[in-house]
């Protein structure tokens, strides 16, 4: 008899919970305020991840195509610069695809996903074990947004690996760093250079970012022929319906995405079709027709200004690679 060694199980610690006060009265606040917003982060229960990856296999969609090539092109390149055996923390790790491209490239110690759609993260790190069942897996149902730490939980379960002191690689692809504004930018990188920092010696980030082009090419990327994007805005509102216990109805809203060429920033929207009025336990807004929600900003950089905003973070000068178009860049930042 052929004996199979079990597969490991990944461990999975849940700090982000659904339907607490804190996200009703953000929401409340948001929707509220004049103009009306959402955030990003509001986009990603379990269909909303699962229409976004749908998004990333569209023609329109070049971000995740272009940072593959630049990864299968100068793979070496970043693996002489990431420490071996680190320990890779992946931010926003929906299905987890972008960073299993890296694990034969970078051979990480441990992988820690993080992720805000908590069902969704779990599913995929399940599936993710089946494929690698030697290495330690931790998922973190965080929302990083408000607050980039590794919790005591997490830090209990390096520990139980001897993994304590080993460097720490803070992996962001996809660009995402864009939803966020400059100054909510470097807020961030300034958390993550201090995660990297409480490692190892040579940890670092490993950031993907989208850059400056024509409006030609920016815009069908965020609202493609098919409309994968569209139902992706609007499931937005059935999140905030299942979070807040409000009554939108998705048909009745239009989505809307535009380059900001002030701001450096797609815009994404969702136009009133019709005067209408959403409500929710302890409150109301009545929205006139064309009236705006708006739902995400993609901050666009050039190579300059984002390495700038790096140093700023307190990394130390990064490396950078591109795609032959300069459509996309990948840094490495040493922490």
């Amino acid at each position: 008899m052929i004996h199979v060694p079990p597969v490991a199980t990944p461990h999975f610690v849940q700090i982000h919970h659904t339907n607490n006060a804190d996200l009703r009265a953000e929401l409340q606040a948001g929707l509220m305020a004049q103009p009306a917003h959402a955030a990003p982060k509001f986009f990603y229960d379990a269909l909303g991840s699962r229409l976004f990856d749908a998004i990333t296999e569209l023609q329109e969609y070049y971000p995740t195509r272009t940072e593959a090539a630049i990864v299968a092109a100068h793979g070496p390149a970043m693996a002489r610069c990431v420490p071996p055996h680190a320990v890779l923390i992946d931010l926003g790790a929906g299905s987890c695809a972008k960073a299993a491209r890296l694990f034969p490239v970078l051979a990480p110690a441990a992988y820690v996903a993080v992720d805000i759609s908590v069902d969704y993260l779990r599913d995929a790190l399940g599936t993710l074990q089946q494929r690698h069942p030697s290495l330690p897996i931790l998922g973190l149902g965080l929302d990083f947004s408000a607050e980039l730490a590794l919790p005591p939980e997490a830090q209990a379960w390096l520990t139980d690996h001897a993994l304590q002191q080993a460097p720490r690689c803070v992996l962001y692809p996809g660009s995402s760093i864009g939803n966020f504004s400059p100054a909510e930018a470097l807020a961030l990188l300034r958390q993550a250079r201090t995660l990297c920092a409480q490692g190892g010696a040579g940890g670092g980030l490993l950031i993907g970012v989208d850059r400056v082009k024509d409006r030609a090419m920016l815009e069908p990327a965020y609202d493609d022929a098919l409309g994968v994007t569209a139902a992706f805005n609007r499931n937005l509102l059935l999140h905030v319906n299942q979070l807040l216990g409000s009554d939108f109805a998705p048909a009745r809203w239009a989505h809307v995405a535009c380059f900001n060429a002030t701001k450096s920033r797609i815009e994404m929207h969702l136009v009133s079709q019709g005067e209408q009025t959403v409500r929710w336990p302890g409150g109301e807004r009545h929205f006139a027709d064309g009236e705006r929600l708006h739902t995400e900003n993609s901050y666009k950089w050039t190579p300059e200004a984002f390495a700038d905003l790096l140093q700023q973070a307190g990394f130390a000068a990064p490396t950078e690679w591109s795609d032959d178009q300069g459509w996309f860049s990948v840094f490495w930042a040493p922490a």
